[in-house]
């Protein structure tokens, strides 16, 4: 074959992508978003692609935890690393890293190794966290030498303020989240009854448990008019102690904790609720506000992160500071006393879900972004 048909052949070949990024398990934001990607036609069809799971926990409860076999997982995974650049000559290396802590330096050194090895390296970040350590003088010195050399993906454009000390913006692309439009006509909500309220996400305290715990127990001094699911797996926050808290706040035949719940029975709880409370302390975008918009849902979140681009405040919902029952119990007593408002948000939340966050839009964005940093020499 001839240097101008060898030319040729490469110029028709597919670019090359090696995928290096957390997918289930265990199930979480950053890993169902992995998962997607590897489950793409899309990204399939357009890229020659590889695909490498960064994650080395075994499930929820592993995540955070020291256990010996970690560090045998963590070799194995720099040496499978080494070891498919090698054989695939990547012309792209896709890595979903962490922000902060121990996560942040085991990433820090999978970074460094690809780029060591000659490689073009884009960061797509599903948290945050980075301002809030840039202060410290390792911290500040680890994060200069993190974002060297690379292009970055954030989820929304309130996010560049995070990591800004370090990436020159025309090294960020936005691609916001999306999942899959699964529900063709959501079932009306009952416009009788109490406001159905629902906490959907990991029993932990950063995900806003306790607060709305308490603004709960300050909306029932002045309506019985809401009843209140939690739904997730307990972490940090155990059901003991959970259930204590209920019988001392005298919401025991309001508010009700069922644990993790997936597939269908998750499902159930969606279509069943008016709102889903969200007042997580620390959130780069949240998935499950997706979700619930999906099922005609109206949320309450906090003012943290994307979650902004995601809520239009008094339109399909509401935004409070984290870290303010008050300020929660007030926004959820204007949709008990108003549930034409409730309904209203909630069609006009499975609007915008529709029409910016399905996984249809999200593989659209995500592969030109692919394709555009590709096209850069």
């Amino acid at each position: 074959m001839s240097h101008t048909e060898q030319s040729e052949v490469k110029r028709m070949a597919k670019p090359r992508i090696l995928f290096i990024m957390h997918m289930p398990p265990p199930v979480h934001g950053a890993a169902m978003m992995g998962q997607y990607i590897h489950d793409s036609a899309l990204v399939k069809g357009s890229f020659d692609c590889r695909f490498i799971n960064l994650a080395i926990a075994r499930g929820l409860k592993d995540v955070g935890h020291f256990r010996f076999g970690k560090a045998a997982d963590y070799l194995r995974l720099l040496a499978t690393i080494r070891r498919e650049i090698r054989a695939f000559s990547p012309d792209l290396v896709y890595v979903t890293p962490n922000t902060v802590g121990v996560p942040f330096f085991k990433d820090l050194v999978i970074t460094g190794l690809i780029k060591s090895m000659g490689c073009r390296v884009v960061a797509h970040y599903h948290n945050k966290g980075v301002a809030t350590r840039q202060d410290r003088w390792l911290d500040d010195r680890l994060y200069r030498l993190a974002f060297r050399n690379q292009k970055n993906i954030l989820l929304s454009e309130r996010l560049f303020a995070d990591i800004s000390r370090y990436a020159d913006r025309r090294d960020v692309y936005i691609v916001p989240n999306g999942i899959p439009s699964t529900v063709r006509t959501p079932s009306p909500k009952a416009s009788g009854g109490p406001l159905r309220i629902l906490f959907l996400s990991n029993m932990m305290a950063a995900k806003g448990v306790w607060t709305l715990l308490e603004a709960l127990s300050i909306l029932s001094r002045t309506t019985t008019g809401f009843t209140c699911d939690f739904v997730g797996e307990w972490k940090d926050v155990d059901s003991e102690a959970f259930k204590a808290k209920i019988d001392e706040y005298a919401l025991s035949s309001r508010v009700f904790c069922h644990g993790g719940k997936f597939g269908s029975d998750k499902e159930a709880f969606l279509r069943a609720a008016d709102v889903l409370a969200f007042p997580s302390e620390s959130e780069a975008f949240g998935l499950v506000l997706l979700e619930a918009m999906q099922y005609s849902c109206a949320c309450i979140a906090t003012d943290e992160g994307g979650i902004p681009d995601i809520i239009d405040e008094g339109r399909t919902g509401f935004l409070v500071p984290k870290n303010d029952p008050q300020a929660l119990a007030t926004a959820l007593g204007k949709l008990v006393a108003d549930r034409a408002l409730c309904a209203s948000m909630g069609c006009e939340g499975r609007k915008k879900f529709l029409e910016k966050f399905t996984l249809d839009v999200f593989e659209r964005n995500f592969t030109a972004t692919l394709a555009s940093l590709l096209e850069q020499s």
